[in-house]
């Protein structure tokens, strides 16, 4: 089943509130107490999150007394794609597309290239989606998509 970790989850949570709060004009930065509290998000795995998200870029850690975490670049410029990819690593749909020489199928398989495309497609969906996006109420589903649940649907957006 392909499915983003909790760990992802809480990451396009949490930009995505630094994005709204960006936007509304008010501080910039929150701390991951203020968000894990809004959320209901556990703290101690919040955190790690954000320090992960601060290592690949996509952060900035303020120190002090209104310190806290702020996006490192407009939310328009960051995608879900780098966001997952920096918390979980390499999207990999199946063995197929890494170097996998103990495959028996290979030379008899028919679905790698057809399983190519779908990956190849959702890499482009995420890498379409930006914090921008996911911060409107009036998300567009990329065209062509073609969907039966809202993208992302999974993600409880609206603050407790």
């Amino acid at each position: 089943m392909l499915k983003l970790t909790k760990k992802a989850d809480y990451g396009l949570i949490a930009l995505r509130h630094l994005s709204v709060t960006a936007k509304a004009g008010s501080r910039a930065s929150a701390s991951a107490k203020d968000i894990a509290e809004t959320y209901g998000i556990p703290l101690p795995l919040l955190s790690k999150v954000l320090q992960k998200l601060a290592r690949g870029g996509l952060l900035i850690s303020e120190q002090g007394t209104n310190g806290g975490y702020r996006l490192s670049r407009a939310p328009q410029e960051i995608n879900a794609l780098e966001v997952i990819r920096t918390i979980d690593g390499p999207i990999i749909l199946t063995q197929c597309f890494t170097d996998h020489p103990g495959c028996d199928q290979s030379a008899l398989c028919t679905v790698r290239e057809p399983l190519r495309k779908v990956h190849e497609g959702i890499l482009n969906l995420l890498a379409g989606i930006s914090l921008s996006d996911l911060a409107s109420d009036t998300m567009q589903v990329p065209s062509g998509v073609v969907h039966s649940q809202p993208v992302l649907a999974h993600i409880q957006l609206t603050p407790r």
